[in-house]
């Protein structure tokens, strides 16, 4: 009796123990910040993120006060997610520290009537609950583009009604923070580089940003269908990034696009650019020499901004495969953005300051800043409207007209392409030829690394 009585504790302690470890099995432990070194490199990409998905989710929910019942439509939330799972150790380490942001989804950007807040972690979609974050945002996605009205749980248990929103078609939506200089532009989404996020961009210029993705599906895309028209869109990475761009899985098909894209298209806009440097360094030494100092300073700035000008032109004819169909109709995105923004009650005008902050920060690898030619065609615009003065002022007092004599002035100065579905500076055959978004539309959706 003496012998079962003492063996009693150690049983005890025995099912205690192993009630801990099936506890821990069944909570598995999320990502915390103890304080690790990180890529800081990264971090401020993440921090960068974060900041575009809170000045671009207000936007596309007020861009849904339009209810033009005449462009393609989709479904939005008014909240944008992100997770961490499938990221390397330290990397996840560095989405906590930035965002808050750890394996599960957590909202990241909110509008200002968002029934969820920014920190909120999702965990439960409709009646169903899983940790395997890929497969809970593609129960979002579907959820999302049924348009009607579901729930979602969060952690602690909180079950939040939500009611999908019907806009233009054209996701707007950021770069990896892995990939911070990818762009790419697409009739169903368009991924901007993070370098937006520098220009301290207003409300009216964050609505213009997303006018301006949807007026480049709605005006460009049957071109872009005609250069390529992808089917099979269900199940795909596509889906998850439209919800959450910068998920471990989009962050590899981006890299892995980058790397595709380095051609000889790509150095050749590089020494282009380079070249301009030096014959406007040339030409500015030159008027120092004969108009004074003073004079060359306020050239200074023109040649600057005709610079900046020049070096987005060259950008913009850098893209490839479909983006580089979509390039040839970004004026006409302009002119969308332009006439919808005056009917939100924004200022029409917003294109233009998005344009000048890019340029006065040297933002030029982005489709925000205006070359020569798209600047003169929303110029007439604003003329039409009575808005030339205020263009000029917004230009700091240079005109449109000027700006382009300058350009046209410069040696190799950017020229409208002619117009064509094969484009020699496409990447060449592959999976990325067409470019990240489209190939994404074949990419199974998951956002870990596949196992070698």
């Amino acid at each position: 009796m003496d012998v079962v009585r003492s063996r009693l504790p150690w049983r005890t302690v025995a099912v205690a123990l192993i009630a801990v470890l099936l506890s821990a099995c069944a909570a598995p432990q999320s990502t915390v910040d103890e304080g690790r070194k990180v890529d800081e490199a990264l971090l401020g990409n993440i921090r960068a993120y974060g900041a575009g998905e809170r000045l671009l989710r207000p936007a596309i929910v007020r861009s849904a006060q339009l209810r033009d019942a005449h462009c393609d439509s989709q479904w939005e939330l008014p909240f944008a997610v992100a997770t961490s799972q499938g990221w390397a150790e330290n990397d996840r380490v560095a989405w906590v520290r930035a965002l808050g942001v750890d394996e599960r989804l957590t909202v990241v950007g909110v509008s200002a009537d968002a029934p969820l807040k920014l920190g909120d972690k999702i965990i439960k979609v409709g009646g169903t609950q899983t940790e395997d974050s890929a497969d809970l945002l593609q129960r979002l996605a579907a959820a999302r583009d049924a348009g009607r009205p579901f729930s979602v749980q969060l952690l602690g248990g909180k079950t939040v009604p939500l009611t999908p929103l019907k806009v233009c078609r054209g996701y707007a939506r950021l770069a990896p923070p892995n990939t911070p200089q990818l762009q790419d532009y697409h009739w169903l989404l368009s991924l901007h580089p993070l370098e937006i996020t520098q220009a301290d961009l207003s409300e009216d210029e964050a609505l213009w940003a997303v006018l301006w993705t949807q007026g480049l599906s709605e005006e460009g895309g049957a071109r872009m269908k005609t250069y390529h028209y992808g089917t099979q869109i269900a199940g795909t990475l596509y889906n998850l990034v439209t919800l959450a761009s910068g998920l471990q899985g989009a962050a590899v098909a981006a890299n892995a696009a980058v790397n595709a894209a380095k051609s000889a298209a790509a150095s050749v806009a590089t020494e282009i650019v380079k070249q301009q440097l030096i014959e406007q360094g040339k030409a500015l030494a030159m008027q120092r020499l004969r108009e004074g100092l003073t004079d060359a300073a306020a050239q200074l700035t023109k040649a600057q901004v005709a610079g900046a000008m020049q070096q987005a032109a060259v950008t913009r004819g850098s893209l490839g495969g479909v983006a580089r169909i979509a390039a040839t109709v970004f004026d006409h995105a302009d002119a969308w953005a332009f006439e919808r923004a005056a009917k939100l009650g924004a200022n029409p005008l917003a294109g233009f300051t998005l344009h000048q902050k890019m340029v006065e920060r040297s933002l030029t690898g982005n489709a925000f800043i205006f070359d020569a030619e798209r600047l003169t065609e929303l110029n007439k615009r604003a003329q039409a409207r009575g808005l030339e003065s205020e263009v000029v002022a917004i230009l700091r007092g240079l005109r449109p007209e000027d700006l382009s004599f300058e350009i046209g002035a410069m040696p190799l100065a950017s020229a409208p392409d002619t117009f064509s579905f094969e484009s020699p500076g496409d990447p060449g055959s592959g999976r990325f030829a067409r470019g990240l978004i489209d190939a994404m539309l074949e990419i199974p959706a998951e956002s870990a690394p596949r196992k070698p």
